[in-house]
């Protein structure tokens, strides 16, 4: 794994938005950071009773970045995703014929996609898609809580694969 000091660092004295997006990006290079050096079957591999995997779960975060963001934030229509309706999971199924370096391309261009919609916004826009519902803050708030919590997923599953451990 490469030195978890490379991950960028959130401001210790940075102003909301600084912070917020701070954050926000850590825990998606902490991902990233998790995932690296796992081959493509092992990142594949199934450990529990569900489908997740290392590489599902990055595929799916891909997936909610761009519906966060694309979709919900900004009101873009038929932005690719891999659920459907009749197969609510979709972005979820991986198999070791998957690349894991393609899946974390995907994932990085997906991130850059979210923080190029974002920097179109103030934290107190509403989003123009999902019933504007949502302001940005929320969105950045809620995706940061989302990927921290499938870093933990990423976290256990990594060391049930291949014993690495890490902050």
């Amino acid at each position: 794994m490469a030195d978890w000091a490379d991950r960028p660092q959130p401001p210790e004295r940075g102003g909301e938005r600084e912070t917020i997006e701070g954050f926000l990006d850590f825990q998606r290079a902490s991902i990233v950071w998790k995932a690296r050096g796992l081959s493509d079957e092992l990142a594949a591999k199934p450990l529990l009773a569900s489908i997740t995997t290392v590489s599902g779960i990055i595929r799916h975060l891909a997936d909610v970045e761009r519906s966060w963001f694309r979709t919900d934030m900004d009101g873009e229509v038929d932005v690719p995703a891999r659920w459907t309706e009749e197969d609510p999971d979709g972005e979820w199924r991986v198999s070791a014929a998957d690349s894991l370096d393609g899946i974390i391309a995907d994932y990085e261009a997906a991130c850059q996609e979210s923080r190029d919609v974002a920097a179109r916004y103030d934290l107190d826009d509403v989003c123009r898609g999902n019933g504007q519902r949502f302001t940005l803050r929320w969105i950045e708030l809620h995706m940061t809580e989302e990927t921290a919590r499938h870093l933990g997923h990423i976290d256990i599953l990594r060391e049930l694969l291949d014993g690495r451990t890490g902050e």
